[in-house]
Protein backbone atom coordinates (compact mmCIF):
# COMPACT_ATOMS: atom_id res chain seq x y z
CA UNK A 1 0.00 0.00 0.00
CA UNK A 2 1.21 3.49 -0.85
CA UNK A 3 0.61 6.53 1.30
CA UNK A 4 0.82 10.21 0.60
CA UNK A 5 -0.15 13.64 1.87
CA UNK A 6 -0.18 17.31 1.04
CA UNK A 7 2.56 19.69 2.21
CA UNK A 8 0.92 20.45 5.57
CA UNK A 9 -0.08 16.81 6.09
CA UNK A 10 -3.73 17.57 6.76
CA UNK A 11 -4.94 15.80 3.59
CA UNK A 12 -3.70 12.22 3.51
CA UNK A 13 -4.49 9.24 1.31
CA UNK A 14 -3.71 5.61 0.61
CA UNK A 15 -3.43 3.83 -2.72
CA UNK A 16 -4.70 0.32 -2.00
CA UNK A 17 -3.54 -1.29 -5.20
CA UNK A 18 -0.88 -1.03 -7.87
CA UNK A 19 -0.77 2.18 -9.91
CA UNK A 20 -1.47 1.50 -13.59
CA UNK A 21 1.02 3.98 -14.96
CA UNK A 22 3.46 6.69 -13.92
CA UNK A 23 3.84 9.47 -16.47
CA UNK A 24 5.01 12.99 -17.12
CA UNK A 25 2.34 15.47 -18.23
CA UNK A 26 3.42 18.59 -20.11
CA UNK A 27 -0.05 20.12 -20.66
CA UNK A 28 -0.47 23.79 -19.83
CA UNK A 29 -2.90 23.06 -16.99
CA UNK A 30 -0.50 20.69 -15.22
CA UNK A 31 2.38 23.12 -15.68
CA UNK A 32 0.39 25.99 -14.22
CA UNK A 33 -1.18 23.93 -11.41
CA UNK A 34 2.21 22.62 -10.26
CA UNK A 35 4.23 25.74 -10.98
CA UNK A 36 6.83 23.61 -12.76
CA UNK A 37 7.81 22.49 -16.26
CA UNK A 38 5.67 19.35 -16.07
CA UNK A 39 3.82 17.15 -13.58
CA UNK A 40 4.73 13.62 -12.56
CA UNK A 41 1.53 11.64 -12.06
CA UNK A 42 0.37 8.15 -11.22
CA UNK A 43 -2.72 6.75 -12.89
CA UNK A 44 -4.68 4.93 -10.17
CA UNK A 45 -8.01 3.09 -10.18
CA UNK A 46 -10.58 5.30 -8.45
CA UNK A 47 -11.72 2.53 -6.14
CA UNK A 48 -8.12 1.98 -4.96
CA UNK A 49 -7.63 5.62 -3.86
CA UNK A 50 -8.85 6.32 -0.32
CA UNK A 51 -8.68 9.64 1.52
CA UNK A 52 -7.68 8.90 5.12
CA UNK A 53 -7.66 12.47 6.46
CA UNK A 54 -8.67 15.97 5.49
CA UNK A 55 -11.50 15.33 3.07
CA UNK A 56 -13.13 18.52 4.36
CA UNK A 57 -10.00 20.47 3.35
CA UNK A 58 -10.02 19.30 -0.28
CA UNK A 59 -11.10 21.94 -2.74
CA UNK A 60 -11.84 21.20 -6.37
CA UNK A 61 -11.29 23.40 -9.37
CA UNK A 62 -12.73 22.66 -12.81
CA UNK A 63 -9.61 23.29 -14.89
CA UNK A 64 -11.23 22.17 -18.14
CA UNK A 65 -14.77 21.07 -18.96
CA UNK A 66 -15.70 18.11 -16.74
CA UNK A 67 -12.23 17.76 -15.21
CA UNK A 68 -11.48 18.73 -11.63
CA UNK A 69 -8.17 19.22 -9.90
CA UNK A 70 -8.27 18.65 -6.15
CA UNK A 71 -5.95 20.47 -3.77
CA UNK A 72 -5.54 21.13 -0.06
CA UNK A 73 -7.23 24.39 0.88
CA UNK A 74 -4.85 24.81 3.84
CA UNK A 75 -1.48 24.60 2.05
CA UNK A 76 -2.42 24.64 -1.65
CA UNK A 77 -0.77 21.33 -2.57
CA UNK A 78 -2.28 19.65 -5.63
CA UNK A 79 -3.27 16.10 -4.66
CA UNK A 80 -5.10 14.53 -7.61
CA UNK A 81 -7.25 15.20 -10.66
CA UNK A 82 -10.13 13.33 -12.24
CA UNK A 83 -12.19 13.73 -15.40
CA UNK A 84 -15.84 12.86 -15.76
CA UNK A 85 -15.05 10.88 -18.92
CA UNK A 86 -12.56 8.67 -17.06
CA UNK A 87 -14.19 8.33 -13.64
CA UNK A 88 -12.67 4.87 -13.20
CA UNK A 89 -9.17 6.36 -12.84
CA UNK A 90 -7.59 9.45 -11.34
CA UNK A 91 -4.17 11.05 -11.55
CA UNK A 92 -2.34 11.34 -8.25
CA UNK A 93 0.50 13.87 -8.03
CA UNK A 94 3.73 11.91 -7.65
CA UNK A 95 5.31 14.53 -5.42
CA UNK A 96 2.75 13.85 -2.69
CA UNK A 97 3.85 10.22 -2.24
CA UNK A 98 5.60 9.34 1.00
CA UNK A 99 7.55 6.39 -0.45
CA UNK A 100 8.69 4.61 -3.57
CA UNK A 101 5.73 3.55 -5.75
CA UNK A 102 7.76 0.74 -7.27
CA UNK A 103 7.23 1.98 -10.83
CA UNK A 104 8.87 4.73 -12.84
CA UNK A 105 7.58 7.17 -15.46
CA UNK A 106 7.15 5.41 -18.79
CA UNK A 107 5.78 8.10 -21.13
CA UNK A 108 5.53 11.85 -21.72
CA UNK A 109 2.00 13.09 -22.47
CA UNK A 110 0.95 16.39 -24.06
CA UNK A 111 4.38 17.17 -25.51
CA UNK A 112 2.56 19.27 -28.11
CA UNK A 113 2.16 21.91 -25.39
CA UNK A 114 5.36 21.41 -23.39
CA UNK A 115 7.28 24.43 -22.11
CA UNK A 116 9.63 25.76 -24.81
CA UNK A 117 12.65 25.56 -22.49
CA UNK A 118 12.18 21.82 -21.81
CA UNK A 119 14.26 19.37 -23.81
CA UNK A 120 13.17 15.75 -23.37
CA UNK A 121 16.24 13.53 -23.58
CA UNK A 122 15.32 10.41 -21.60
CA UNK A 123 14.26 8.23 -24.53
CA UNK A 124 10.73 7.58 -23.20
CA UNK A 125 7.84 7.64 -25.70
CA UNK A 126 6.46 11.11 -26.36
CA UNK A 127 2.77 11.51 -27.10
CA UNK A 128 1.47 14.77 -28.62
CA UNK A 129 -1.66 14.49 -26.46
CA UNK A 130 -2.81 12.49 -23.45
CA UNK A 131 -4.85 9.38 -22.93
CA UNK A 132 -8.59 9.33 -23.26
Amino acid sequence: MLRGACLCGKVAYEIRGTPRLMYYCHCGSCRTATGSSFATNLMVASDEFVLTAGQDLLTGYESSPNKRRWFCSACGSPVYSQAESTKHVLSVRGGTLAGDPGIRPSVHFWVSSKAPWVEITDGLPQMPEGVS
